[in-house]
């Protein structure tokens, strides 16, 4: 993993057996950057999806291996409500070659897990002039972004 500071963004390239996620995180705490949004594109060779159960409160985890083009990554950086440490919410599309069909297939969702085959390319952009965090939200039942107004 490298990456490089031009303006106000981050470029961040991530080199063969690197996790996305971690990476991300681990530049934000490198750059003290307590806020920001990110995208990217790469290949993978693990990806974890998570689809959200809401009656559960749980995530149902997918996982694909294999050659992973990750056509769309985006998510942002947050700090939770105590600001004790950084979080990470991500989407993320892969398209792959179905061997059965000769046809392009796609797969995605939540993010959990990246894991590079060739190389990935991301862009941390960091919030200026402010900072978000997250907060628990009883009436949906998972954190969100909170803002001084929300008091």
């Amino acid at each position: 993993m490298k990456s490089q500071k031009f303006g106000n963004k981050i470029y961040l390239r991530l080199d063969k057996g690197d996790e996305v996620l971690n990476s991300v995180l681990q530049t934000c705490r490198e750059q003290k950057i307590s806020s920001a949004t990110f995208s990217g594109i790469g290949a993978c060779d693990k990806v974890v999806i998570g689809t959200y159960l809401p009656e559960k409160q749980d995530f149902l985890l997918h996982t694909k291996e294999g050659m992973l083009e990750m056509i769309s990554l985006m998510g942002n950086v947050t700090q939770d409500a105590d600001h004790f440490k950084l979080n990470i919410h991500a989407h993320g599309m892969f398209s792959y070659l179905d061997a059965k069909t000769n046809t392009i297939q796609y797969f995605g969702g939540d993010l959990k897990l990246a894991q590079i085959m060739y190389t990935g390319e991301i862009v941390i952009e960091p919030v200026r002039g402010g900072e978000i965090s997250k907060q628990f939200d009883p009436n949906v039942g998972i954190d969100v972004w909170h803002f001084e107004e929300d008091k």
